[in-house]
């Protein structure tokens, strides 16, 4: 059949206007087929703005043929544009699957901190959030495990506002947060959704840490793994991997366990897990257990091996020159070396090269209490280390010890404890003694003395509120 025939056969335009008209009309059919192709029920994966899609259409529906050419450059531009937009824009009805590495949010997402209340009749999340570094109140989520504090052998009492002798219970990587729940010796994975850092929810089912009253967790995005120490009857180390889906999974038969003769919970600060962490190349998890002086127990540093996205069978146990005490560690970037803290005197730096970990700087800090929390800021590349009972921020140049400024803070917190470094800012969680609300210090380190932008006092923090992580 010919071109000509075929024409008379559907109703063939009789002259070049009418055959201009034919051609924009099949246009606008194939426009409007392609559009409809787009929002296919089974694209569910993909949002679409039809707004989008207007000009495309209308563009096509215009009458005058003597700007066919222009009219079909424009249509297919406007179908490269709204498939680059259709394959571009995720579905907000499903989150993404979470992220263990860098955090992959929408741009212009809110930015937020993560604190645990530690609460005996239900542990939460409290996720604040930040803007242009100033904290407002943003949601609580239930982890599905409970809260717990330690007895403080020195006043008899259940402890506050240290209720867990540890840096590190809720730790964040990518879209992931990971937090320990004490009191119903569990462990739960939550996912971040990327386009609302507010809004979490439990990924699987909380899990069983091997051991009894969990305190301290770290991620490893190199490894897909997560490490928790436990610091009750049952003291030890466990480690499990991150399933997107299904959440956690445990990597050993049992716990490495640690000799500390402890209860639950425990009855310190002496003798308890301080904290784990892995190393600047995620090939060993660090754990740092104190000791009792008083009693010539020393406290050690835990080196477990991962090989193969999986922990060795037993870990290295070392104890550096001049520890007492290790509580919280951070590690310095560009070095192998830890700066950790020592409640009884302030700080040291553990350089972790060779065959033994060894203390190449001490710190004392006048005055102190019980410094316990150490961090790193990014922007001054020094660390900066919190005192549960005096309300000051100590700068410590990380290789020689030196200390840079001692700030009292002008609020009236009664001390710090958990930390995290963002940028120049300082975030410093102060729960309070009960008759203070709890709060987080904002504070300015790039500039000395170091300066205080807010004292916020949130929503659902109490005495208990442990860990801090943000993102």
């Amino acid at each position: 059949m010919s071109r000509k025939a075929r024409f008379k056969w559907g109703g063939a335009p009789s002259s070049p206007d009418e055959m201009d008209s034919f051609r924009l009309k099949r246009l606008t059919y194939s426009s409007r087929s392609y559009f409809s192709s787009l929002l296919l029920p089974t694209h569910h994966n993909y949002t679409h703005n039809l707004s989008s899609l207007q000009p495309c259409i209308l563009f096509s529906n215009r009458g005058d043929s003597h700007s066919l050419k222009m009219i079909r450059a424009s249509f297919f531009l406007c179908i490269l544009t709204v498939t680059l937009n259709v394959l571009a824009k995720p579905s907000t009805n499903s989150w993404p699957h979470s992220h263990y590495g860098r955090f992959h949010g929408a741009n212009g997402c809110a930015r937020a901190l993560y604190i645990m209340t530690n609460d005996p009749a239900g542990n939460s999340i409290i996720a604040l959030k930040v803007t242009n570094g100033t904290l407002t109140d943003g949601s609580i989520t239930p982890t599905g495990g409970k809260g717990l504090s330690c007895i403080d052998q020195r006043v008899n009492r259940t402890s506050y506002p240290d209720g867990l002798f540890s840096q590190s219970a809720v730790d964040v990587r990518g879209n992931t947060l990971i937090v320990v729940n004490p009191g119903s010796n569990t462990l739960t994975m939550m996912a971040i959704d990327p386009h609302n850092t507010f809004a979490l929810r439990i990924v699987g089912s909380p899990v069983s840490t091997m051991g009894d009253f969990p305190v301290t967790v770290a991620i490893s995005p190199r490894n897909n793994m997560a490490c928790v120490a436990n610091s009750g009857a049952k003291a030890g180390i466990a480690c499990f991997s991150m399933h997107q889906e299904r959440g956690l999974a445990p990597l050993m038969d049992k716990q490495i366990s640690f000799p500390t003769n402890q209860t639950t919970p425990p009855v310190g600060p002496w003798n308890t897990v301080s904290q784990v962490l892995f190393n600047r190349d995620e090939s060993a998890l660090l754990t740092t257990v104190k000791g009792d002086p008083r009693n010539n127990i020393t406290g050690f540093l835990s080196t477990l091996p991962i090989q193969n996205d999986r922990p060795a069978a037993q870990d290295t146990r070392s104890v550096p020159n001049g520890i007492a005490l290790l509580f919280g560690t951070t590690l310095i970037p560009g070095t192998s070396d830890i700066l950790a803290t020592d409640a009884f005197f302030g700080a040291l730096t553990i350089s972790l090269d060779g065959a033994q970990p060894k203390t190449i700087a001490k710190t004392t800090v006048p005055d102190q209490a019980d410094t316990c929390w150490a961090v790193i800021s990014p922007v001054t590349r020094t660390g900066f280390v919190t005192d549960l009972l005096v309300n000051s921020i100590v700068e410590i140049e990380p290789l020689s010890g030196r200390i840079l400024q001692n700030t009292i803070l002008p609020n009236d917190n009664p001390g710090m404890t958990d930390l995290v470094a963002a940028g120049k800012l300082l975030y410093a969680l102060s729960p309070g003694l009960g008759n203070t609300s709890a709060a987080v210090a904002v504070v300015d380190v790039s500039q000395r003395p170091a300066k205080l932008l807010q004292n916020f006092e949130f929503n659902g923090g109490s005495k208990s509120a442990q860990g801090m992580a943000w993102i």
